[in-house]
């Protein structure tokens, strides 16, 4: 049994909170996946290369960069698990929220941008697999 199921309204009372949290963490988690491919393609390059120099001052302001931005992401996400959500795609700024429906656990569906709470889908589905209420 659940500890707490949310109701759509209690859900839409927290969208603005949620939005303010989750703008952030989607934009450090683009910023952290850009650096973090440039990092890559860069040691590709010096192993295609059969060795190089690296622009150690760079990297190691681009690793620092990445620990600080994942340490804010990881603080907003605590912030939506504190709010009862659960944090599923950073890309897409989803959040699901434990309902009941019909007697049936589900999750209620928010991504980031929705004014509303109109879908749902069950606790084995994805944001793939969401409902209209």
């Amino acid at each position: 049994m659940a500890e707490r199921y949310f109701t759509v309204a209690d859900v839409e009372a927290l969208i603005p909170e949620l939005a303010r949290i989750m703008e952030p963490v989607m934009s450090a988690h683009a910023e952290v996946s850009a650096t973090q491919e440039r990092m890559q393609a860069e040691q590709q390059r010096i192993a295609m290369a059969g060795g190089g120099v690296l622009d150690r001052r760079a990297w190691r302001a681009d690793k620092d960069k990445v620990e600080r931005l994942t340490g804010e992401i990881r603080r907003g996400l605590g912030e939506i698990v504190e709010l009862g959500g659960a944090p599923k795609d950073l890309g897409l700024g989803l959040v699901d929220f434990l309902h009941l429906r019909d007697g049936r656990e589900v999750n209620l569906c928010w991504r980031y941008g929705e004014r509303e709470i109109r879908h749902w889908h069950g606790l084995d589905e994805g944001y793939a697999g969401r409902k209209p209420l």
